[in-house]
């Protein structure tokens, strides 16, 4: 996050400090978005959004034994279609 505070003090002629401040503020406002279950849509970027996972079934890998899987959240990310084209 350090290299994008650098780019944006650079673009605005801000203060790295206060650039540093106001990307710590978006990733803490997206934080809390994405506790309260909503989905967080960054034109032009892409689509965050936290997913439920069931609970389920699988194996230990080294035994073989059957063990079950707790249910979970996941964040997802869902690149945007001009994001995609880009890389």
């Amino acid at each position: 996050m350090r290299h994008l505070a650098e780019r944006l003090s650079e673009t605005h002629e801000l203060p790295k400090r206060q650039a540093n401040e106001m990307l710590t503020q978006v990733v803490e406002m997206i934080t809390r978005s994405l506790k309260k279950g909503e989905k967080i849509r960054l034109t032009g970027l892409g689509i965050l959004q936290v997913r439920k996972r069931a609970a389920r079934m699988g194996r230990n890998p080294q035994t073989g034994e059957a063990i079950k899987i707790k249910a979970s959240k996941k964040i997802a990310f869902r690149p945007a279609k001009e994001l995609k084209e880009a890389v």
